[in-house]
């Protein structure tokens, strides 16, 4: 074999032995397209509010409140989640729209460290992967608060508020 023809054989090798990561890594980012399609779908008049607000598209919002529900269900106790949950078409399936939270910078740690730091460092980490500004979760919750209140009531709203501060 010659030196060309041996470098080839290696290249070919190479690009073939990478190729199956990169199917599962375009794979994964499919799915996690269509979870965010398919909230933004049953979640119409939340996601469109919440869009309109932080200039999203409807998948980005999905993620984005997504997220944000995720830190209310890590704060709040199940029965009180439940009720939120209700109170939202499509609960399961924004939650599954969110992307991985956590290992944010300690940029978009110390913009969101006055709206609530913590859990909501975690939440800037997800608007980031989604291509949103972290400075957006402050814009983000009180549309998520206002939509909770209008369909599920004050006391909802208010739980919810609680654990988005």
């Amino acid at each position: 074999m010659t030196r060309v023809n041996c470098l080839i054989v290696v290249g070919v090798t190479l690009v073939a032995l990478s190729a199956p990561g990169r199917l599962a890594a375009s794979s994964q980012g499919g799915q996690a397209t269509e979870a965010m399609s398919a909230a933004a779908k049953a979640s119409t008049d939340l996601v469109g509010a919440l869009s309109k607000e932080i200039g999203s598209s409807p998948e980005q919002a999905a993620g984005a409140a997504g997220a944000l529900f995720g830190v209310a269900k890590s704060k709040l106790k199940p029965e009180e989640f439940a009720q939120v949950s209700k109170a939202v078409p499509g609960m399961d399936l924004l939650l599954k729209a969110a992307p991985a939270m956590g290992g944010g910078t300690a940029g978009a740690v110390s913009q969101v460290a006055g709206a609530g730091g913590g859990a909501l460092a975690g939440a800037a980490s997800a608007f980031s992967k989604l291509g949103l500004s972290p400075d957006m979760v402050s814009k983000a919750i009180p549309v998520l608060t206002q939509y909770v209140t209008k369909s599920g009531g004050a006391n909802i709203g208010k739980l919810l508020a609680g654990a988005l501060k």
